[in-house]
């Protein structure tokens, strides 16, 4: 039976820089199949709506961070395998940390039980430089 989460991406400071409702298709799922549905819609809705701004988890190549996104220097389809790659590669390296309640997950194959007060948020973390 499909389930319904919101997904937050937060700061290191609590504050919510993206929210996103996901219908996913059961009440379990695995952190790879959470991060694929994300990556997989975020894609979808960039390529069909086409805005200034691409708002999603991992920057796409041949792009530049800006306050709400990241613009691409050229116009494009955005390759959403190309995305999960970079996002999985990001969730095994802790570039990305994901908590599910309070409980932050550490395995692609940890599995995810959806309840109506699932709470999911993803934290980006950014290397120090020179350190």
């Amino acid at each position: 039976m499909p389930a319904t989460l919101t997904i937050r991406d937060e700061s290191a400071t609590g504050e919510t820089l993206l929210e996103l409702t996901l219908t996913v298709p059961a009440e379990r799922i695995t952190v790879r199949d959470l991060i694929r549905q994300r990556v997989f819609h975020e894609v979808e809705e960039y390529n069909v709506r086409k805005p200034d701004t691409f708002r999603g988890l991992i920057q796409p190549s041949d792009s530049e961070r800006m306050l709400n996104g990241y613009r691409l220097k050229q116009p494009r389809t955005v390759d959403a395998n190309t995305q999960l790659a970079r996002a999985i590669d990001a969730f095994a390296g802790n570039q990305i940390i994901m908590l599910v309640g309070d409980h932050q997950v550490e395995s692609l194959d940890e599995e995810i039980i959806v309840g109506p007060d699932t709470r999911v948020s993803f934290l980006r973390l950014t290397p120090l430089v020179g350190g």
